[in-house]
C-alpha cells in the first residue's frame, strides 16, 4: 500500500489553463503574417525551431515569442516588416498578463489535501512568468514548496526529492502530461496521477508503447483525487 505524504502538482494545464492561450497566440501570428506565410507552414515551421532553441531560451512564453520571430524571418525571406515584429511581441506581452483561470475544482481539491499532506508545485518554464502565474493564482498560500524547473527528468525529480529528503515510496506526482510528469516519477519509483487535458504540445506527446508496464493512475478530473488516496489506490 502507497504510504504517500507528499503530493506535488505540475503547474500549467494541471492547476490552470496554459496551452489554449499559446495556441491562440499562435492563430494571432499567422493572421498578422498571413502576407507573407502560409498558416500551415508557419506552425509546422515554428515547432521545430522551438524544438531546436528549447536548450538556449527553454519552455515558456520568451522562447515562443523569441522562436516566433526566428520562424517569420526566415519564412518570409527576411521580408517582414518592423511593425509586424512589433505586433509579435505585443502578441506576446498579451501572453504574459494574461488572467490566470483555475481549472475546475482546483482550490477546493488542493484545500482539502493540505490538511493531510506536504503540497508542492514542480512546474517547468520560465522562472519570472512561472513565479507570477503562481502568485496572480492565489494558490501560493496552500503550498509548502515550490519548484520551476527547465526540464522534467528523471534527474529533476531525484534531485528534488533529496533535496528535501523525501522517499520515492512517499511521492505522489500529479500532472498532465504522460512524458514530463508521470514517466520520470514512476522510474524511480514514486507514485503519479495522469489526469489529461483536452489539448495537448505536441512535444509533451508520447507513443502508446511508452507506457506499457508503467505502474500509474489516470483521474478523468482532479477532484477525484482525495477520494482515490483515500482507498490507498
Amino acid at each position: 500500500m502507497p504510504d504517500i505524504n507528499v503530493i506535488a502538482f505540475d503547474a500549467d494545464d494541471t492547476l490552470w489553463v496554459n496551452e489554449p492561450i499559446f495556441n491562440k497566440a499562435e492563430e494571432k501570428c499567422k493572421r498578422i503574417l498571413s502576407d507573407h506565410i502560409e498558416p500551415d507552414r508557419l506552425s509546422e515551421k515554428l515547432y521545430e525551431t522551438e524544438i531546436k532553441n528549447l536548450k538556449i531560451f527553454g519552455y515558456g512564453i520568451k522562447g515562443f515569442v523569441l522562436s516566433l520571430i526566428e520562424t517569420a524571418v526566415e519564412l518570409s525571406g527576411q521580408n517582414i516588416s518592423g511593425h509586424e515584429i512589433q505586433e509579435i511581441i505585443n502578441v506576446g506581452k498579451e501572453m504574459t498578463t494574461h488572467p490566470v483561470n483555475l481549472l475546475p475544482c482546483i482550490e477546493q481539491t488542493v484545500c482539502e489535501l493540505k490538511a493531510e499532506y506536504t503540497l508542492m508545485i514542480i512546474t517547468k518554464g520560465d522562472l519570472f512568468d512561472q513565479e507570477s502565474k503562481i502568485a496572480r493564482s492565489g494558490l501560493d498560500q496552500h503550498f509548502d514548496h515550490f519548484e520551476i524547473v527547465s526540464s522534467k527528468t528523471v534527474d529533476t525529480y531525484l534531485n528534488i526529492l533529496n533535496h528535501y529528503s523525501i522517499s520515492p515510496s512517499h511521492f505522489l506526482m500529479v500532472g498532465n502530461s504522460l512524458k514530463s510528469d508521470v514517466l520520470p516519477v514512476t522510474e524511480i519509483g514514486a507514485h503519479a496521477i495522469h489526469i489529461p487535458f483536452h489539448t495537448t504540445w505536441e512535444h509533451e506527446k508520447i507513443e502508446t508503447n511508452e507506457t506499457t508496464d508503467k505502474s500509474y493512475i489516470e483521474l478523468e478530473d482532479i477532484s477525484l483525487l482525495p477520494k482515490i488516496l483515500e482507498s490507498n489506490f
